[in-house]
């Protein structure tokens, strides 16, 4: 006797919603959970004979950051599902292009002193942009073109077990990022996640009774899987990702970013190190001459004028003689290290950009 799958969960606004015809999107990433999450509400749609019209699947393809087998595997989760599969990608380029594009704005702000300190080109916990523009902001903006005027109930798979954040996750939520309330389309859009009880443990067993194999990287000994490489992957992840060929240029371009930038991948690990074996004879000298200059630019930043750290509606005001001083010392040790121009030299000029900004500001 086949094992039924652990039961999903419900909540009555997600339930009307359903009963009504609303359209299903199942959110696909490759992992483990939106493919697992897909498959048990997929079961639980035909119980209540929801029309399979009204069913699609939905991928952000994030660009050569990506597994180059998630895509056939993504496609053959939608074909399993009998849904038509939409593939979204932000427009201005995948996440590594993002990266890029962070690092040039980054350093093109601290050219013309428009901000205190050199930023990290890469995204984190604190700041997950690559999640917001390159899987929300496409899909989102596709649904809401597609399905205006509709009810759209997008499949999440996320669960508690997770994370402490994701414990604190509800069973469905109204999303007006892209439908606010009261749009004149009259377009509403509903997040469910209808796994959020399941154990990791259940998430395998079901793939199993389906019968419907998992992503390449959890039989290479992954334990989640994302992009090829993710800012808050484990090392054990970084490692098995960097196993698998098919990922070794997108490796190599990351570092080219963290020789480029001067910052580390991950707060506390260099990508570089993961697998310096697949790193080409130049990135390996360049990657040291970077290590060099973060090690400078950390210990020069510390000795900046607290008072005037980076904050909203920044600068706060004009610097002390001393303090611009101490600004130009710090900005000519980098932008020399950088190899980029230094527009602000000496005091004076530290301290006349400084009135521009904050009399710009205050206007």
């Amino acid at each position: 006797m086949v094992k039924p799958l652990p039961p999903i969960a419900h909540a009555a606004t997600i339930e009307r919603a359903l009963r009504n015809n609303a359209h299903v999107v199942y959110s696909l990433s490759g992992g483990k959970d939106s493919s697992a999450a897909a498959f048990a509400t997929n079961a639980y749609l035909d119980e209540i004979g929801h029309p399979q019209s009204r069913r699609h699947a939905i991928h952000a393809d994030l660009g050569d950051i990506e597994w180059p087998s998630t895509a056939p595997f993504v496609e053959d989760v939608a074909d399993h599902l009998r849904v038509p599969l939409h593939v979204v990608r932000r427009k201005a380029g995948g996440l590594i292009d993002r990266w890029r594009q962070r690092w040039v704005s980054s350093v093109d702000r601290y050219v013309g002193l428009e901000t205190y300190q050199l930023v990290s080109p890469f995204s984190s916990a604190q700041l997950r942009f690559c999640t917001s523009e390159t899987k929300v902001a496409p899909i989102g903006s596709h649904l809401k073109a597609t399905f205006s005027g509709e009810t759209i109930v997008s499949i999440v798979g996320i669960r508690r077990e997770e994370s402490a954040n994701r414990a604190k996750a509800p069973v469905f939520k109204m999303d007006t990022r892209f439908a606010p309330s009261g749009n004149r389309a009259g377009t509403q859009m509903l997040t469910w996640h209808p796994i959020l009880q399941w154990t990791a443990q259940e998430v395998f067993e079901a793939h199993a009774q389906i019968g419907f194999p998992l992503h390449e990287a959890y039989h290479m000994g992954a334990t989640r899987l994302s992009c090829s490489y993710c800012v808050l992957a484990s090392l054990h992840n970084l490692v098995t990702s960097a196993k698998a060929p098919g990922n070794h240029q997108s490796y190599r371009d990351i570092v080219d970013i963290e020789i480029a930038s001067s910052f580390s991948f991950q707060a506390s690990r260099w990508l570089a190190d993961v697998a310096s074996e697949l790193l080409l004879p130049e990135q390996t000298t360049l990657i040291a001459a970077a290590k060099t200059v973060a090690t400078e630019r950390r210990q020069a930043e510390g000795s900046l004028p607290p008072g005037l750290r980076f904050c909203r509606g920044w600068p706060p005001r004009i610097p002390a003689m001393d303090e611009a001083r101490t600004i130009a010392a710090v900005r000519g040790r980098l932008l020399e290290a950088l190899n980029l121009p230094n527009k602000y030299p000496v005091a004076n000029d530290v301290r006349d950009r400084f009135a521009e900004l904050h009399s710009r500001r205050a206007a």
